[in-house]
């Protein structure tokens, strides 16, 4: 049974690129979430922020290019192998709920066997942008493996999935600074801790499209949890990311400059809770995709913090 199959299937609208593809690699594109790049910015944004905030008050050269470059191919790889791996293993759970039942998976448009296969050729591509990192950062990315592989449980045994989802999903940020900066620093520390939180915030704007079919299905997330109370919820996680990202940009002694697009950064996080306030699926998944705009702005005080000397 669907449920809810009366309302808007978000992950099946508007029309994209996948729509006008080759038909028999539509399913598979789908798979990896082609049709929805949001997921591809916000895995490479902490890489990104990563490698700038090791170059603030110091610079940024060529190599820091390359490593952006490097780390955005890894995001792509990684983030298509993440949702395939997710939807083998929520591919029954899927298939009762309207946002998710067209997934190719719960739909039957691609076999369990070929989505291995498919899970396996994107491991492979992101393996070989782990190769090219530096020994040191490397290892620190191979510490992901974990934390993916575990995370598509998350929702079946703990009420905070969405803080699983942060671990994983910003250690980029750890990988980054290592492969920017040849060690990892107490900013590192701070940025990684700053992103998980982010993560916390949108993704429970996220999750808050699924409540009601979550909790018929016996689903868990922090959106469930929070109830009516989400909005106390919001501020904290919103109010420590910025907290904590700014202090990682004065641990690195970055310039005053860096305060301007900063505070467009935390404007933008506060004015989300603004927007959702009563608002339906539709808006709540407009406010999770502009996260992609937040992640750039806090990229440009990064990014400024790095090249005013």
């Amino acid at each position: 049974m669907i449920l809810n199959a009366d309302r808007r299937v978000a992950d099946s609208l508007p029309r994209t690129w996948v729509d006008y593809a080759p038909e028999s690699m539509r399913p598979f594109l789908r798979l990896a979430r082609y049709d929805r790049p949001i997921g591809f910015w916000l895995l490479a944004t902490p890489c990104w922020l990563g490698v700038l905030l090791a170059g603030a008050g110091e610079g940024l050269g060529w190599t820091d290019l390359q490593l952006a470059l490097l780390f955005t191919a890894g995001a792509v790889a990684m983030r298509g192998a993440g949702c395939t791996w997710n939807d083998i293993i929520d591919r029954d759970l899927d298939a009762r709920v309207a946002r998710t039942a067209d997934r190719p998976l719960a739909a039957g448009t691609v076999s369990v066997r070929a989505a291995v296969l498919f899970l396996l050729a994107q491991c492979l591509a992101g393996f070989m942008v782990l190769v090219s990192l530096p020994p040191l950062a490397a290892g620190i990315a191979l510490g992901a493996l974990v934390l993916v592989a575990a995370y598509p449980f998350m929702k079946r045994i703990t009420w905070w999935p969405q803080a699983w989802l942060g671990l994983t999903f910003n250690w980029g940020a750890l990988v980054g600074y290592a492969a920017a900066a040849g060690e990892i620093g107490a900013a590192a520390i701070l940025l990684y801790a700053a992103c998980v939180l982010w993560t916390l915030g949108y993704d429970t704007i996220y999750a808050r499209q699924d409540m009601e079919d979550d909790a018929t299905v016996g689903v868990r997330s922090a959106a469930r949890l929070f109830g009516g109370r989400y909005e106390n919820w919001l501020w904290g996680f919103y109010l420590g990311a910025a907290v904590l990202a700014g202090a990682a940009a004065v641990v690195k002694q970055a310039t005053p400059w860096f305060v301007i697009p900063f505070a467009l950064f935390a404007y933008h996080l506060f004015n989300q809770i603004r927007r959702i306030r009563g608002a339906g699926p539709e808006t709540c998944l407009a406010a999770f995709r502009s996260n992609r705009e937040a992640g750039l702005l806090l990229a440009a005080a990064f990014a400024v913090a790095a090249l005013v000397i």
